[in-house]
């Protein structure tokens, strides 16, 4: 049965995509919640509303939900519990862990729901979703019955696909409506709480707040802050500091020392704990279950074949990840620094490609911008409205500034140039699987593989 109505479904799939072709535009997208609204109710009908027998987590936020998402897991896995995920770098269905190769990251068309199915199959407890403002607006919220819901921070993003920033917030608000709206369901025998936690750091923590559930947490590094008449419990954290080893940081009464780089980690760490304490993990387990992650994939993520100088693989692809990711590679002590990045197409928020030039202009000693993720723009239109920042910030091309549409042998010229003590940043893609082409095509590629192999061959 679910193979035939996974067929149904492809068909389809490719019935919409020549609808979307043929009729008026406006109609189209009157037209398509319900679309989406349906679909998304079938692909819960047919795999048995499986999340009614799961704990369920989501993440969302601007920033940082791939990492909650892993922590959490790594948490829960050191305890010995079974727990299943779908994220922008990777997906787990308990048994399997494979990386996230289809250039999203809350998957519709039945997807998710089987994914969940698979979970329940393979026995696990808990599952997290990490929930994109993007399925939230397809409804691929709304035939899951989550129990914990954490908001990890909001800034500009997706402004060119929602239309505006306040649409774009008030799509992630959907998700704590819907948290209230979940029915109550018993798993192991204990009945669940349906619980709220957010960054009180974050500027529009008290808007996510206002929701209904039966338990709020806020996590913050301020002792100060105004938590009177929000009915949440209060959990303080302290940033210490970065050394070699990583980030360190006290939470839960406890110094945690942690393996990898970058103060906007701490946060995400602090996140994963609160969730974790949540679904009942001990203050120990917890502070060991973080020291022992020892990289998070293509979340600056070293990568390292001998070589003399230092090579960064980091999914940041928007202004604030970049500047975030600077500050943190001061700890290396880099001679030079050299970046190699793009900017997305497929009218993805055009201001930020002369932003994100401005930002590598000012950090790097050498820029190289390439090919990203184009879908159906013209790659040099976006790599020209890369490096003209780049320009601005007073870089020169073919100077220190070079403009290669080819992403390998963006990375191989990058190589050439690097020497000893220096560091190579590579942003945009992380972990990611393929680079979107024209015709919605996608053609494999790996960053880390590409570097790799490029590494092995170098002769020194």
């Amino acid at each position: 049965m679910q193979y035939f109505i996974l067929q149904y479904n492809r068909h389809m799939n490719q019935i919409f995509i020549i609808i979307k072709k043929i009729i008026p535009q406006r109609l189209f997208k009157a037209l398509q919640p319900i679309y989406h609204y349906v679909l998304n109710f079938v692909a819960a009908l047919v795999f048995g509303f499986p999340s009614n027998k799961l704990t369920v987590v989501g993440v969302t936020g601007t920033t940082g939900k791939t990492t909650v998402v892993y922590m959490t897991a790594e948490i829960l896995k050191n305890t010995g519990r079974r727990v299943g995920y779908t994220s922008t770098a990777m997906f787990s269905d308990g048994q399997n862990e494979w990386l996230n190769d289809k250039k999203m990251t809350m998957l519709g068309r039945f997807f998710t729901q089987k994914m969940l199915r698979k979970m329940v199959k393979n026995k696990c407890d808990v599952a997290i979703v990490e929930t994109t403002s993007e399925g939230i607006v397809q409804y691929r919220h709304r035939f899951i019955n989550y129990d914990v819901i954490l908001f990890t921070g909001l800034y500009p993003e997706h402004i060119d696909s929602h239309g505006s920033f306040e649409n774009y917030k008030k799509a992630k608000q959907k998700l704590f409506t819907h948290i209230g709206k979940c029915k109550k369901k018993k798993i192991c025998g204990k009945k669940d709480c349906k619980t709220i936690i957010v960054n009180l750091d974050d500027e529009h923590a008290q808007d996510f707040l206002k929701f209904n559930a039966d338990y709020k947490i806020g996590f913050t590094q301020n002792a100060d802050t105004e938590t009177k008449n929000l009915g949440i419990e209060k959990i303080i954290y302290k940033y210490k500091g970065m050394n070699k080893q990583g980030i360190c940081f006290a939470f839960l009464q406890q110094n945690i020392q942690m393996h990898i780089f970058g103060k906007f980690n701490v946060t995400n760490a602090v996140a994963a704990g609160c969730i974790a304490k949540t679904l009942g993990v001990d203050d120990f387990s917890i502070k060991a279950g973080l020291e022992k992650i020892e990289s998070l994939p293509g979340r600056i993520e070293r990568i390292d074949e001998g070589q003399n100088f230092t090579v960064i693989v980091d999914y940041a692809f928007e202004p604030v990840a970049v500047a975030k990711l600077y500050e943190t590679i001061t700890i290396l002590e880099s001679r030079k620094i050299i970046h190699v990045l793009g900017s997305c197409g497929g009218g993805r928020d055009i201001a930020r490609r002369a932003e994100l030039g401005r930002i590598a202009g000012r950090g790097a000693d050498y820029v190289i911008v390439t090919n990203e993720d184009p879908y159906d723009d013209n790659p040099m239109d976006i790599i020209n409205d890369v490096a003209k920042g780049a320009k601005d910030s007073g870089k020169i091309e073919d100077e220190n500034l070079f403009l290669i549409e080819d992403r390998r042998q963006a990375i191989k010229k990058a190589m050439s140039l690097a020497k000893d003590d220096d560091t190579i940043l590579i942003t945009g893609k992380g972990s990611e699987q393929a680079i979107a082409i024209a015709n919605g095509k996608f053609e494999p590629w790996d960053d880390r593989s590409v570097v790799r192999e490029l590494l092995q061959n170098i002769e020194y």
